[in-house]
């Protein structure tokens, strides 16, 4: 490494242990999580978006973690607001003299903060969206390329929720100008988790068994029955999206979880493609088969840090 880091980054597929390992990570660092995960901001959508605040707790203390619980589900929370709280996160944690350790699945939101995307403040037009939301992706994604081709490089295309909100933005009557965000300068080291397809299948297969015994049908009913729009349930992820189908008669039980089980499959398969595009798009990735701690610690101890104190701690 030819220059001193000061980040860590935890990505990887959803079900594929990168909390688990960011916090172990932070621990040998005196480090604080910044959850990078675009559903965990939201508070009372704790199961269905896989928070497992358990795992901050360790026989060692707790690890503090932050951007988990900070906006209401009723909200519109954008990739804008993402960026701002990151950034005021991370001088924060190096105020302190601790590591920052990123840790998430959302891959637009980390490579937004690693590669300092210029990002407008428009908020979300709730009708617009529930227009756009109705036409084929395809259709989309021809659209956003005419009215604005850098955005539409930016933008997550495998995400037709990401795909309407960069319309949004592109059929602003404000122009596509930067804004004036305060960028620290990050030299992040990025850990990857991998899986064989098959394993991880396996994994994504097992939490979701457990997630609906731990109750995440009662709070999807609970969120239901909230004053969080109805037509949000669509935008907060499939989990969210094919309960509600559920408690509202649409699906039987058995439909629910086999197209939940195949729409998470197919997530898993997208965040992987686009972390693999990261390393395209000029971030240095490693890779950590299985998401092993042992894996991990070797790229992390020939590392360098910013702060040599880290060192004697």
């Amino acid at each position: 490494m030819n220059c001193k880091k000061n980040l860590i980054v935890v990505c990887g597929p959803t079900a594929s242990g990168k909390t688990a390992l960011g916090v172990q990570i932070a621990l040998h660092l005196k480090g604080e999580i910044i959850s990078a995960d675009s559903r965990q901001v939201y508070r009372g959508m704790d199961i269905g978006t896989g928070k497992d605040l358990k795992e901050y707790q360790t026989p060692k203390g707790p690890v503090p973690y932050h951007l988990i619980d900070i906006a209401d589900p009723a909200e519109i929370y954008t990739l804008f607001h993402y960026q701002n709280d990151f950034f005021k996160t991370f001088d924060q944690i190096i105020s302190r003299k601790h590591m920052p350790v990123m840790v998430g699945g959302t891959g637009l939101y980390i490579e937004a903060v690693l590669k300092n995307y210029q990002i407008p403040a428009i908020p979300e037009n709730v009708s617009i969206r529930k227009e756009l939301m109705k036409q084929q992706k395809t259709d989309l994604e021809k659209k956003l390329l005419q009215l604005n081709k850098p955005l539409y490089e930016k933008t997550d295309l495998s995400s037709k929720k990401r795909i309407v909100r960069a319309l949004e933005v592109a059929m602003s009557e404000q122009s596509y100008t930067s804004t004036q965000h305060h960028f620290p300068d990050l030299a992040p080291l990025v850990l990857c988790t991998r899986w064989e397809r098959a394993k991880l299948r396996q994994r994504i297969d097992a939490r979701l068994e457990a997630r609906l015994k731990e109750g995440m049908i009662d709070e999807v009913r609970k969120l239901l029955h909230s004053v969080v729009p109805r037509e949000r349930f669509a935008l907060f992820g499939m989990e969210y999206k094919h309960v509600a189908l559920f408690i509202d008669g649409e699906v039987d039980y058995e439909t629910m979880v086999s197209r939940l089980r195949q729409n998470i499959h197919q997530l898993a398969k997208r965040q992987e493609t686009w972390f693999r595009g990261m390393e395209r798009r000029g971030i240095e990735v490693n890779w950590v088969e299985e998401a092993k701690l042992e894996v991990a610690m070797e790229i992390v101890e020939r590392t360098e840090y910013r702060s040599e104190e880290r060192k004697k701690e």
